[in-house]
């Protein structure tokens, strides 16, 4: 069963129609939910690093050490790798709703269970190990889901691009105020009330799952293995040109690019700019910009929606190039507000097009491939600038992601399938 669509001409969108969307009941109770929850979500990892380095709580014995901290991290970021794929397949056999309500109640009941350990002061390394790694595990099964979902919430399909644009306006507000609200609450009530109230988040937007009357679908499998449908979804990806080239491009952009920004920009602010204070402007302002971003696109329907996500792309080569030369504060922050700007307008337009172009009936399994091929680097990124930044210097690694993003993208852009896809073509291809 293919997406729904309407073959009329786009026409200028009136300002007052710009928050359309949200007379769509679904799509504003799920988005109230939604953003409910990320609100608890992006508070989480603050209070869990401080759960590890106080060590685990209230009579917990010693702090914990660095390395306790990267085996808790990485627990919760190993799962939602291996999971995405039968995320995807699971949320095409049983709809998107179902799979999302339980994985909010999985979680919800995880950081329950955690602030409980913490508050009693019985929550040793080994412990958060498997609760971040269940958490993760919930969060691998929610992704592609969460991909899948829009379509049905917003069956209008003019207004899905202003639907994405919202959930982008979302995730973007929640990194900024999520971790300041969190740091708050860590430094008066302890690490453990932050992850009771991403619990009581998690309980929001069950509810508001739950709450959906959703059309009904056809759902795939027709009694074939779970194997089978990942084998069919994965051909009907690499059928895909526009498809898998994004995702590769993504998924080299997060190995080069982001991941060594994340790791050496601090360096390169603790050692030139300031410090930590330089550090959180900086990425103040690139999540004002991905606000700012996605205000911008509230509306907007572009005739050729990946060839502009990837010149809005490029914008993430200036924060880096900025640390690279070795410029002042002033010049960073602006790259980054600029690279804001891009990522939402990236996001968004990638969301969208992929929503019109992707048969209903497949959009669980191909959303897990994207996302799989898009994050599976990144740990090894994380991993590998450190080292490489004390072999090459730390000017040089940033360079070449730098370098990396605007030559990628120029040939991205020069490909075909990219670059002539229109939106008045038709979807399923």
């Amino acid at each position: 069963m293919a997406v729904e669509t309407e073959r009329t001409p786009a026409r200028p969108r009136r300002p007052g129609d710009r928050l359309a969307v949200l007379r769509e009941r679904e799509f504003t109770r799920f988005f109230v939910g939604y953003t409910t929850s990320l609100l608890g979500s992006s508070m989480a990892p603050v209070a869990v690093a401080f759960a590890v380095l106080d060590g685990g709580g209230a009579g917990g014995g010693t702090g914990g050490s660095g390395t306790d901290l990267g085996w808790v991290m990485a627990a919760r970021i190993l799962p939602v790798v291996l999971v995405l794929p039968a995320g995807g397949v699971i949320a095409d056999r049983l709809g998107s709703r179902r799979l999302m309500l339980g994985t909010d109640v999985l979680r919800g009941l995880v950081q329950a269970l955690f602030a409980a350990l913490l508050a009693a002061g019985h929550a040793p390394v080994p412990a958060m190990v498997v609760l971040v790694a269940v958490w993760g595990v919930g969060e691998g099964l929610f992704m592609p889901a969460f991909g899948a979902i829009v379509p049905a919430l917003v069956r209008r399909e003019e207004l899905r691009a202003d639907g994405n644009t919202l959930l982008g306006l979302a995730r973007s507000v929640s990194t900024v105020a999520g971790p300041a609200l969190a740091g708050l609450v860590t430094a008066t009530q302890g690490p453990a009330a932050v992850l009771l109230i991403d619990a009581l988040t998690y309980g929001v937007g069950a509810l508001a799952l739950a709450g959906l009357r959703l059309p009904g679908r056809v759902p795939a499998g027709g009694g074939e293995s779970m194997l089978r449908d990942l084998r069919s979804g994965w051909s009907e990806f690499t059928a895909r040109p526009w498809l898998w080239i994004t995702t590769v491009q993504m998924g080299l952009f997060n190995l080069l690019v982001w991941a060594p920004f994340l790791v050496l920009g601090p360096l390169t602010a603790q050692r030139e700019l300031g410090g930590a204070r330089a550090w959180g402007l900086v990425m103040g302002v690139y999540g004002a910009g991905a606000v700012l971003g996605g205000l911008l696109m509230l509306g907007r329907r572009p005739g050729r929606p990946l060839a502009v996500a990837t010149v809005a792309g490029l914008a993430w080569a200036l924060p880096s190039a900025a640390l690279a030369a070795g410029a002042a504060l002033p010049w960073v922050v602006a790259g980054a507000l600029v690279a804001g700007v891009g990522s939402a307008v990236c996001g968004t337009l990638f969301s969208t097009t992929t929503q019109r172009w992707v048969p209903a009936e497949l959009l669980g399994r191909l959303t897990s491939f994207g996302a799989l091929g898009a994050f599976v680097l990144g740990p090894l990124g994380l991993a590998a600038a450190g080292p490489l930044a004390d072999r090459f210097g730390t000017g040089d690694v940033l360079l070449l992601g730098a370098v990396w993003q605007v030559a990628a993208g120029a040939v991205v852009l020069g490909l075909p399938a990219v670059r002539n896809r229109r939106w008045e073509e038709g979807p399923g291809s």
